[in-house]
This record gives C-alpha cells, structure tokens and sequence, in this order.
C-alpha cells in the first residue's frame, strides 16, 4: 500500500510506453525504476519541503488569475495602439497579442514567494517604443499585482496578428526580426524546448526542485556572479533525464553527481545543433576561435544556439565541480543507507574554508540609488575574479554569492551597506622570501569597469562608493554575526582532497606584517565644503604609509583599501566621464610573501617607489614583481570585454 501511494507522487514511469530517443546519444540504461527508489524518492520531497520549494494551491491559483488578467490587458493595450495609429476597426478586433512564460515558472519548478518570467508578444503594427511607454502608464493604474512582481519583456512579430495558439518553438517566427526581439523570445523558445526533450516532465521537475535547492544551499547557484543560473542546471537535469529516461528523482539526483563531478569542458547539448538559414550567430568553436576558450559549456536547445555559461571561471568551475564531487559522495553514503537527503542540503561554511578573504563593501545614501548601485557592484564581481585568478600566485578566488549588510560601523557612514565576500588560495611556493603579490592592477581594473559602466549610464550618484578589504579569517567577526561565523561540526567521515592547494601553500605561514597606504581622495569634486570635517579628511594631501607587527595575543587591523570614485564635475557629460577615468590613481593593494607568513597588504606602487627617499623605500624591504599573465589567456581577456559590451 505505501509504495501505491509513493508511485502516486514520487513520479511517473509507464511501462506499456513505447522508448523514444531522446538527446544525441543513446540512454545509458532504461531499466525501471525499483520499490526502493520510491522510498528514496519520497524521502527526497520531504527533505525539501522544510525549504519552502513546493507552492500551494492557493499561491498557484493566484498567479493564474495574475496571468490572465496581464493577458487580457494586453490584447486591449494592443487594440488601442491600432486604434490611435489609425488602422480599421477589423483590423485592431483581430489584432491578439499574448503573455507567454518562461523560466522557473514554465518550467513548474518556481518556488514560494519567486518571481514570474513572462514575455508580451505583439504584432507589427506595435513599437518597442509604445511597449515602454502606453503600456507602461496603463499598468501603473491597475490595482491588484502590486504584490507580485513580474519580469515582462517585449517581443514585436513580422505579422498582423497573434494568435493564441502561437507555437514560439516555431524557427519562422524569427524571421525579420531585430537582434532585441530575438533575444526576448530566446527564454521562451529554450524553456519549451527543454521540456519537449525531456522523457518524463514530473520527474525532470523533482528532479530539478532537488538541484536547485542544492545549487543554492552549496553558493553556487549564480550566473551573475559566474556560477551555473536557472536555466543552466535545468539543462543538466534534463540531459540526465535523457540518459535515464525511466529513472525517478532520487535515481536521477545520483546520476547527476555521476555524470557531471566529470572533467569539463566537454560541452552539454541536449539535441544537434540545427541551422535555419537566418544567419544568426551560434555557439561553435570551430568558427569562433572565443567559443573555444568556454570553461564549462551547456548549449541551448533552441535556435540561434549559445553558451549559458560564458560567465564562468577557472575558479567558479574548479568550486562547482568539488561541489559535485562531495555530492555524488554524500549521495552515495544515501543509496548505502549510511546517510539521509538533509545531509545534502546542509550549507558549507565558507567563511572557515579560507585564511584570507577580500571583503568588497559598496555603500550609497538612499534606499532608491542602493538598489541600482549594489546590483551594478554585483554584475562586476566576475571581472574582479577573472583578474585575480589571472594573478600568477592566486589559484582559487571564490565569491560568496550571498550578500551581507554593513555592520553598525559601516552604516554610520552610509545609511544603506551591501557588502561581499571573495576567499583567497594561493599557490604553492617553494621559496616564498621576498615576494610580493601584487593586487593594484586587478583591483584598479575592477573599480574602473563599475565606475565607466556607472557614468556611461548616469547613474553614478552622490555617495556611491566602493570599498575592498583585506582581512583573515580570525578578523570576519569584525563584519559578520557571530552565528554565520559559527564553526559547523562535522557530520560524516568524508574527506575530499580541495581543488585548491592548501597544503604547504602560502596560506600556512604563522606570523604576519600589514602595511597599508591610506590616500583618500574626494568622490565628487565640489561635493564637500571647505571647512567641512571631512573635506578636511580628504584635502590633507598626505601619503601615510603605517607598519604594525603582529604581537601575540592581539589582532592586527584589517588593511582597508577603499576604492576612490573619481571625481567627476558634472555628471553625464563627455568631459566629466574623461576626467572620472583619469583621476587620481587609488593606493595599490598586494601581498607580500615573507619567510614566515604571506603578508597581504597595501604597499607604495613601484611607480611611487622612485620618489620615496631610501629610508622609506628600505624600510618596505620588499621586491615588486610583475604580474605574469599567460599567452594564452590574451583571448580570455578580449572574451571579458565583449561580455562586458553584451
């Protein structure tokens, strides 16, 4: 009797169904699923319910009536554009229009609370332009929705009318569209394809619930930020739901681990590539030489085929894939009845895996501006990434996905705080004495790409500012509660060699010196009066280089690197943005290696060195190496660049 009601919602398998083929190989094994995988299976959604992943009925009703409503305000929207740009009354009676889904919520995989991707489709008579403005008047005066929030793009056909039986999975529909209209559709037309490839749509659905709860609870579950996104897993799920087409979830989340803890990059398509003559650029490395540089390909289904995880890094995919790693370990302790599902799920503890991290605070005076300001910080982060794990001694620069806010120090200075965390590996060095690793570029590179971006968009506000710190693990309590530093005992007897090298790493000296520079220079010219306190601050045009040791029993401060914001005459003109990037360079940050401990720090830039008088220069005892970069990553470089133009 337990295993009827199990099958009843553990998943489907229909054993009179005839096989189809599915993906671009042959299924690895169609055997059925056993009684105990309905155990497992069961075990598995009950392990997930604590977490609020599953919806109820009535949440799900709600977005229904949302959805139609949204759909039937379109359709009159439409009609009314036809009517002012004076087309026949037949004409605008027939016009349609359509609110397609796509995302978490098409996928039946959206969780408690979670947002609705949904795209407006219109026919040709409709601009982009009436889509931002009528439509957007003419939902500002409808009442109930204020409490769902929708992403809506906008998608304009090469045809009079739209139906509502439109098929987007349709190549035609492309046809004579602008670069913009395609990428809308571009979510809708992968969602549906995926779940048109996969064998079993209730499955593939647990299944995915599974991986992305995991996905979450382990940090890696962020395409902004380098990590896999949404879509990105789901066509991981789905490819391992072709290669077991009858397996139930449980099965299925053990497979996952199986197939993908693999060495990358091998890519992951779920059909062949097709082309459909409309000359749109795809994702092939035998024709685009920066396709062969992706770290862990995953190709879209739908046409024009692309990369999902261009974003990703040496560091991001050296941590997904030891995060896959310990999952096929812990599942593997499951299917021996050595473990349970929660033990999946539990969080690692980031902030105890590392001794040094860099701590990135971007702060802003309104609630309005914080929001752009935080987002922009965060969209950024990867390009600080890249440049530190192109840093010749750093192996692994890995970033907490989750943000934190400002401490109570922090915000008195500014009333609204988002503040990351990166941990540091670095490189195994056999003579360590006399080294320095130097930061400057990456950071200085970092600050210039937030800030450019900031200024060409005229966003960059009165008070936004960057800060990036140095500080050891022993130092965190100083931004974080004590319950988030709060070491997690062990739970199992697993031990999984790292991906980053930390025996006999630089990490494991004892002892340290910090030396930090201090230049603080204005964020807006003319912002601050003179005779102010902190115009006072920061008109003393004074360089203080400061060197404390480490005495026992007492913490050394941590090494503050805040990142100036150029200053910048008048917002949004040519000139201001000219002199934003050509101001007053920042102190330069870098790590010192010394015999007894690796020395992260803030030193004098080589270019600085010459103008210092021997003591001083003698007192740093320092040698100032060039940064080494590999020949080939100058295309890692130029792929960075085009990203950031995308």
């Amino acid at each position: 009797m337990l295993a009827v009601v199990m099958k009843e919602t553990c998943g489907t398998y229909l054993e009179k169904q005839p096989q189809r083929h599915y993906g671009i190989t042959s299924p690895m094994s169609l055997a059925p699923p056993r009684e105990i995988d309905y155990i497992y299976t069961q075990k598995l959604i009950e392990a997930m319910k604590p977490f609020g992943v599953f919806e109820d009925e009535e949440e799900m009703n709600c977005r229904l009536v949302v959805l139609n409503k949204l759909n039937n305000l379109v359709k009159e929207w439409i009609m009314e554009v036809g009517e002012r740009k004076n087309l026949p009354p037949s004409v605008c009676s027939y016009s349609g229009g359509k609110i397609f889904t796509f995302g978490s919520y098409r996928l039946g995989v959206h969780t408690k609370g979670a947002d609705i991707d949904a795209l407006c489709v219109a026919p040709r008579h409709v601009e982009r332009s009436d889509f931002f403005q009528s439509f957007f008047e003419k939902l500002k005066l409808q009442d109930g929705i204020r409490n769902l929030r929708i992403d809506l793009v906008f998608a304009r056909l090469a045809v009079p009318t739209i139906s509502d039986n439109l098929d987007l999975r349709d190549d035609s529909s492309l046809r004579s569209l602008d670069i913009r209209c395609i990428r809308s559709l571009n979510g809708c037309r992968v969602t549906d394809e995926i779940l048109h490839l996969v064998p079993n749509e209730e499955n593939f659905r647990v299944t995915l619930r599974a991986i992305k709860l995991w996905a979450k609870r382990r940090g890696i579950y962020s395409n902004v930020l380098g990590f896999l996104g949404g879509v990105s897993w789901a066509m991981l799920v789905a490819r391992t739901c072709q290669l077991y087409p009858n397996a139930l979830a449980s099965t299925l989340v053990h497979k996952f681990f199986m197939i993908f803890s693999k060495e990358w990059p091998k890519p992951v398509l779920l059909k062949q590539p097709e082309d459909s003559n409309l000359n749109l650029p795809v994702w092939d490395p035998r024709v685009n030489p920066l396709d062969r540089y992706h770290l862990m390909p995953i190709i879209t289904p739908a046409y024009p085929q692309q990369n999902s995880t261009y974003n990703v890094s040496t560091s991001t995919r050296a941590i997904m894939v030891e995060e896959l790693k310990y999952g096929l370990a812990v599942a593997d302790e499951i299917f021996q009845g050595k473990s349970d599902w929660p033990k999946l799920l539990e969080p690692p503890n980031f902030f105890q895996k590392y001794k040094h991290y860099i701590v990135l605070t971007a702060s802003s005076c309104t609630e309005e501006h914080h929001l752009e300001w935080a987002g922009l910080v965060e969209s950024k982060i990867r390009v600080l990434v890249g440049n530190l794990e192109r840093n010749e001694f750093i192996t692994i620069a890995h970033v907490n996905p989750q943000s934190f806010p400002g401490t109570g120090a922090q915000c008195k200075e500014s009333d609204y705080v988002s503040v990351w965390f990166l941990g540091i590996s670095f490189k195994k060095m056999e003579n360590a004495e006399g080294v320095n690793i130097d930061l400057t570029y990456d950071i200085q590179s970092f600050t210039d790409a937030v800030y450019r971006q900031a200024n060409n968009i005229n966003m960059l506000k009165e008070g936004m500012k960057i800060e990036a710190t140095h500080v050891k693990k022993k130092q965190l309590h100083n931004y974080l509660p004590a319950n988030v530093l709060q070491k997690r005992k062990k739970t199992c007897g697993l031990l999984l060699k790292r991906t980053s090298l930390d025996d006999g790493c630089l990490d494991n000296y004892k002892d340290a010196e910090v030396m930090t520079e201090s230049k603080v220079v204005s964020s807006f010219s003319g912002s601050e009066k003179p005779g102010s306190s902190s115009f006072s601050k920061e008109t003393e045009g004074c360089t203080v280089l400061q060197r404390t040791t480490n005495v026992a029993g007492r913490e050394k401060p941590p090494s503050v690197f805040q990142l100036p914001k150029p200053g910048i005459p008048s917002i949004g003109s040519q000139s201001a943005s000219a002199t934003a990037l050509t101001a007053a360079l920042p102190p330069s940050l870098s790590v010192a290696i010394e015999p007894e401990d690796t020395i992260f720090s803030g030193v004098v830039p080589s270019a600085a060195h010459a103008q210092m008088n021997p003591a001083e220069t003698a007192s740093l005892d320092m040698k100032v190496h060039k940064r080494v970069h590999s020949p080939a990553l100058g295309e890692c470089l130029k792929r960075l660049r085009d990203t950031d133009k995308a």
